[in-house]
């Protein structure tokens, strides 16, 4: 019980935030801490993209 607590409180923000507050908190927070969360975000889907649909096969 004690190691799904932290699960439940993280899906319990997950589902009361919406993406305005997200957006909301992330310029509170500072222009460059947006654009570094963004471009690090995209970074992470691109090297996913690359590994499930493979790289270069020689």
């Amino acid at each position: 019980m004690k190691k799904l607590m932290p699960l439940a409180l993280v899906a319990l923000f997950v589902t009361t935030l919406s993406s305005c507050e997200l957006v909301e908190g992330i310029f509170k927070a500072g222009m460059w801490t947006g654009v570094i969360l963004v471009v690090v975000v995209v970074a992470i889907i691109i090297w996913l993209a690359a590994k499930l649909f493979g790289g270069r096969k020689d």
